[in-house]
């Protein structure tokens, strides 16, 4: 989310002089273009990495600041979860074997970070979104208890006017509604920065737009969202949709997402960008600056741009322009925000690898790449790798349509091998992490294809969250070994744990795909419903999903025997017969509080609410099956 230093919801007042401040950095940043002070003539790299913290249950840990605290290292730093962690790598001069430095560092910023983390009774992973996450989970009690990420949310809630709103068609379909920013907290990225010259900005920006959609084929690694498998990488649609601050009403206006592509190639200069983001998006963050860089500049020092890096941050392009300083030097980078957290390390640094020698190759053979292609056709791109990862098909310079795998192996990668051996990369460094990328698109086994192939491997067997728990406790352990995800063997169900850590809390097995029925509803079709699915209990819902009710097979087997019917032209509702005021549980009820409810009340449902709605169901059937676990699962370790 960056660094946001805000105490407090910033007045009318404080927006103006926020945005006094905006505009003076702004021009301040073209006085620095026009007199040559941006630093040039070498590249820079550097990665930001984003991780989820999980408990030994495979769940959410919302423990960051604990852990930060065990930590205590500046390389380290919140975001807006607590189930979050950042690790900002150092900045390297780009060439020779700056690509397994930034490996090492990596590495070892890890290993600080899972000690840590043990300490606190938690593990890391790298992944773009948590299998193991539920809505429950982005609840504002597990907001980053600082006052910039409340506040963000604050401000992005006051200019959507209403709930968030998500739908995301893949294999299957997702429909939510949440009533907080932090669905943003799905998502986990490492993102990669590269130094740029002031006068190639433009060039190598619309380059970087370009490569997107084939980098992002060769990387996806997030298929999934609350167990439904959508885009091969969901987070491109999840966070263009989680700080959407404009409203489903508002469809006869032509406005951007605060996360966007972008409208159209840089024409001249970084300016361009910024001027647009200020022009098209208000400043939803306002803090008082005592900088004033007209000043510093006189003095030779490099201004900082607070208030412009601050409006920026809440910005969220795929390519992102940042400016920073560096050395007491002034300079421009663009930050790919496309490739997501995981699969694992070296897979992380190869998919930089790629990016990088694509922008040096790509801008050699294009000087000027609008030339080659319609802007349109490089955000195409990038929207088919999102949702269809290598199975894509490309609009490429020849104008003609490509298969995604064709296109990377027979074109990019050459291209890529020469852009980093233009830069200076040694030649082991450029076959070690380039031979990742070949191998993995050979093969097909990006992370979203593994996550998909082992979940259909794990189908009719363990529970729901079984098998999420299988996925994140084998991406954890594959990630260990330090092998790409090329070379993956297949989640297994024992990965999860057994049915000890398994059965814990009603969520953990609770049916979610339910048959109900409105209370107006004609008695027969509950019969039906029973008959041709096999069920005993159905809930009854009102139109908000509020559970007004329950029926069972016992109410209808009693109303049969009082010879009570819908014959005779007497007609009776669901309402009619319906348990008004029934027993129910919260996905976080323990296991042994549902089964004492049951047994208590004589009941053998247990319908499970969370606000008010209902989100699902539990049996006695349920149990059973858990009873029979639990004993296979002794009589095995006999």
């Amino acid at each position: 989310m960056g660094e946001l230093k805000i105490k407090e919801a910033p007045g009318t007042n404080q927006l103006r002089a926020f945005m006094r401040c905006l505009l003076t950095d702004l021009h301040a940043l073209e006085q620095l273009l026009d007199r040559g002070m941006i630093e040039s003539g070498i590249r820079r790299v550097g990665a930001e990495q984003e991780l989820f913290l999980v408990d030994k249950h495979w769940r959410p840990a919302p423990v960051n600041l604990a852990v930060l605290e065990k930590l205590d290292d500046p390389h380290f730093t919140t975001e807006l979860a607590r189930f979050n962690l950042e690790a900002n790598l150092d900045p390297l001069v780009y060439g020779g074997d700056c690509l397994s430095r930034m490996e090492r560092q990596l590495e070892e910023l890890l290993d600080r970070a899972r000690l840590a983390a043990a300490a606190c009774d938690a593990e890391i992973i790298l992944t773009g979104i948590l299998p193991t996450l539920r809505k429950a989970d982005l609840d504002l009690t597990n907001m980053t208890p600082k006052p910039r990420y409340h506040e963000l949310n604050r401000a992005l809630s006051r200019l959507r006017g209403g709930p968030y709103e998500f739908r995301i068609r893949g294999h299957e379909e997702l429909l939510l509604q949440h009533d907080s920013v932090m669905v943003e907290a799905c998502n986990a990225s490492f993102q990669v920065h590269f130094q740029v010259d002031a006068e190639e900005f433009a060039g190598l920006y619309n380059i970087a737009q370009a490569a997107a959609g084939p980098v992002l084929a060769a990387a996806t690694n997030s298929p999934l969202l609350f167990g439904r498998r959508l885009w091969r990488e969901t987070r491109i649609a999840l966070f263009e949709q989680a700080v959407d601050t404009r409203s489903s009403i508002e469809h006869l206006r032509e406005r951007s997402s605060r996360v966007s592509f972008g409208r159209s190639w840089v024409k001249r200069s970084v300016l361009e960008l910024f001027k647009e983001d200020i022009a098209r998006f208000r400043s939803v963050l306002g803090d008082s600056f005592d900088e004033n860089p007209f000043e510093q500049m006189e003095r030779g020092e490099a201004p900082s741009l607070k208030a412009l890096c601050l409006h920026n941050g809440t910005v969220y392009r795929w390519n992102r322009a940042c400016y920073g300083v560096t050395d007491g030097k002034p300079h421009l980078r663009i930050e790919n925000r496309v490739l997501p957290s995981g699969p694992s390390t070296l897979d992380e640094v190869a998919n930089a690898a790629f990016w990088f020698g694509l922008i040096a190759s790509l801008a050699k053979t294009y000087p000027d790449i609008t030339r080659e292609m319609d802007f349109e056709d490089a955000k195409g791109n990038f929207q088919s790798a999102a949702r269809y990862g290598l199975e894509a098909q490309f609009a490429w310079f020849d104008g003609r349509s490509v298969p995604a795998r064709a296109l990377i192996l027979h074109r990019l990668l050459p291209m890529a091998r020469e852009g980093l051996a233009m830069g200076g990369i040694y030649h082991d460094e450029i076959e070690r992490y380039l031979g990742v990328i070949e191998e993995r698109v050979r093969t097909g086994q990006t992370g979203s294809r593994w996550v998909l192939s082992s979940l259909h491997g794990l189908r009719h067997r363990g529970s729901f969250g079984e098998r999420m728990n299988a996925l994140t406790a084998a991406s954890i352990a594959r990630q260990r070994t330090g092998e790409p995800v090329s070379r993956w063997e297949p989640a297994r169900l024992e990965e999860a744990g057994g049915v000890r850590e398994n059965f814990l809390k009603v969520e953990q097995y609770m049916t979610t795909d339910l048959y109900t029925v409105h209370e107006d509803e004609l008695l027969d079709l509950v019969a039906n419903l029973m008959e041709w699915e096999r069920i005993r209990h159905i809930p009854v819902e009102d139109n908000r999903h509020r559970l007004v009710g329950l029926v069972s097979y016992r109410q209808l087997l009693r109303l049969l025997a009082r010879g009570m019917s819908s014959e005779n032209g007497k007609t009776i509702s669901v309402k009619d017969i319906m348990h008004k005021d029934p027993i129910t549980v919260t996905p976080d009820t323990g296991t042994l509080e549902a089964v004492h409810l049951m047994k208590q009340h004589g009941i053998g449902c247990l319908p499970v609410v969370k606000d008010d709605r209902l989100v699902g169901i539990v049996t006695e059937r349920d149990f059973m099956d858990l009873a029979t676990s639990l004993l296979e699962e002794k009589l095995k370790g006999r």
